[in-house]
């Protein structure tokens, strides 16, 4: 019986860690200046953003689940976060002028996300 328990534990240590660091959401690319994010069950959907350099971007986050790790969204590498009351959409206007990766997360890095800026084709 012992070993059942072990068994289901070890299961449970590995769905953490893929669900949290190994899963890779599949990029959408954007298609006009306004992309929404709908934030609810725990992640970010999309969670991965691709765009190209120098377009302009607004994410509206739109908050669905009450969990207060969902309260906030933070793109710590860019110096933005919004606050994100429930039920009420919130616009962030994304610079675009630098390429690279930029996280965005909960305030507890829960919730993770992605921005992928381009080069211009």
């Amino acid at each position: 019986m012992d070993w059942m328990i072990n068994i289901a534990g070890l299961l449970l240590i590995l769905l953490i860690i893929w669900w949290f660091w190994l899963s890779k959401p599949k990029a959408v690319t954007q298609q006009s200046e306004q992309l929404d994010v709908m934030v609810d069950n725990g992640v970010y959907t999309p969670a991965h953003i691709q765009v190209e350099q120098g377009k302009p971007l607004t994410l509206r986050f739109i908050r669905k689940d009450a969990s207060p790790c969902a309260e906030k969204v933070i793109f710590d590498s860019l110096n933005i976060s919004a606050d994100l009351p429930i039920d009420q959409p919130v616009d962030i206007q994304i610079p675009t002028q630098n390429t690279g990766n930029f996280d965005f997360t909960c305030q507890m890095q829960m919730y993770r996300g992605k921005l992928t800026v381009t080069k211009s084709a």
